[in-house]
């Protein structure tokens, strides 16, 4: 199985994430016990509310394990700061045409988040812009036709 980039605060918010689902699992159980007490289980929605809340629960257990043990996590920190652009990295990028400019980091699939300002390596933006470096010009297609970003800033944060 191949491993997948993810930055370390990436991972960190996934053994966060895993650790508050492991320490709900003995309420969703009390639960469980309390609504079979309720008596016939076929009309019982408290129950199957905490049956459904355990599966939701479990599934995303198993998913997050799954993410953290094909991870690569990388630390972006401790790379030499060369100007390029690479995987972890954050970039300031301006529109060539508006001079707007604007500030992604480049993250894992898992991790993106176009509000908070990650961006999927593998979205067209992040493809563009991997490998060139500071001062360059980068053309990205995207749906409303072809964009040119300059690279304004690389930085390793």
């Amino acid at each position: 199985m191949s491993k997948f980039p993810m930055t370390v605060q990436g991972a960190r918010a996934l053994e966060e994430e895993l650790k508050v689902l492991k320490a709900e699992r003995p309420k969703i159980s009390q639960a469980i016990a309390e609504a079979r007490e309720l008596g016939d289980l076929k009309e019982n929605a408290e129950y199957h509310a905490a049956r459904e809340q355990q599966g939701l629960a479990e599934a995303r257990i198993r998913d997050i394990e799954a993410k953290l043990s094909n991870a690569h996590i990388i630390d972006v920190t401790s790379i030499p700061h060369t100007g390029k652009v690479i995987f972890g990295t954050t970039v300031d990028i301006a529109n060539c045409e508006t001079d707007e400019t604007v500030t992604y980091q480049i993250v894992g699939d898992d991790e993106a988040d176009i509000k908070a300002g990650k961006l999927s390596v593998s979205s067209p933006i992040a493809r563009a812009l991997v490998g060139k470096e500071e001062g360059d010009v980068v053309t990205v297609k995207t749906p409303s036709g072809v964009v040119e970003y300059e690279i304004v800033e690389v930085r390793h944060l």
